[in-house]
């Protein structure tokens, strides 16, 4: 697989497909490009973008020197839009739109941005930072049960995970999980508002209120945002729905080949 170095010295292996505007897509936590659902969606963009998929750092065949930071995720992604060589668009997940969000507040080369369902809590610093000290606390199936209870995942959804290929998944990863958090942590208004870039910001019908809540805050945060409701289930939208979306917006200004 490719791979590009970042600034502190950390491999970042990428894979790169299709043809036309580049498109980084940002995986959520605890998600890799082995374990992730962008693999689809990837698919369904590739005759539009010329797609690149990573594996962020610590996780997958990506370094992970410590100590962690998201400053340090900011700079394999500007390695990485460096690779590209063109002003490009990001779209993240979950987490992965906080990461997204921080690159452009940073003045990395981004034309457009787009969001599905950003964790952003605005109200609780304390709870955050407590959060964050119990993940550090915890490893493997611990850290993974401790941090899905925590986000709300439906207790059948996290049944139904148990001893799946996705949970291990998850598991071999489960250290990065503080990462997302202290990526979440350094997340506010102040970050949002230097991000000036175009922005669409997704939820899903069906999740809940705290996640539909939590996107339209990020969306009233952000200087040039619109926001959209898409067909779905809790904290996911399909790929077919997914993909038409992101064209749409992400076209608009494509003036690059």
């Amino acid at each position: 697989m490719p791979m590009v170095t970042s600034r502190d010295g950390t491999r970042v292996v990428y894979q790169r497909e299709g043809a036309g505007p580049a498109l980084i897509l940002i995986d959520a936590a605890g998600h890799f490009r082995a374990n992730s659902p962008l693999g689809e969606l990837a698919d369904l963009l590739t005759p539009h973008f010329t797609v690149y998929r990573y594996d962020r750092r610590g996780r997958g065949e990506s370094g992970d020197t410590l100590p962690y930071a998201p400053e340090r995720e900011v700079e394999d992604l500007a390695a990485l839009i460096a690779e590209a060589d063109a002003p490009t668009a990001l779209y993240g997940y979950s987490s992965g739109c906080l990461l997204a969000v921080h690159a452009v507040a940073a003045g990395l080369d981004v034309r457009r941005l787009v969001l599905l369902e950003p964790p952003l809590d605005t109200d609780d610093e304390a709870g955050q930072r407590e959060f964050t000290a119990t993940l550090s606390r915890l490893s493997g199936a611990e850290a993974v049960t401790f941090f899905l209870t925590s986000i709300g995942v439906p207790e059948q959804m996290l049944a139904g995970m148990r001893d799946t290929a996705h949970w291990h998944a998850m598991v071999s990863v489960a250290h990065t999980l503080a990462y997302d958090s202290l990526l979440s942590e350094a997340t506010g208004p102040t970050v949002l508002a230097r991000v000036t870039t175009p922005t669409l910001v997704l939820h899903s019908a069906g999740s809940t209120d705290d996640l539909t809540g939590m996107a339209a805050t990020t969306a009233g945060l952000l200087p040039a945002a619109e926001q959209r409701s898409l067909p779905g289930d809790w904290h996911g939208v399909p790929a077919s729905i997914l993909a038409p979306v992101l064209t749409d917006f992400l076209r608009r200004d494509a003036t690059r080949p």
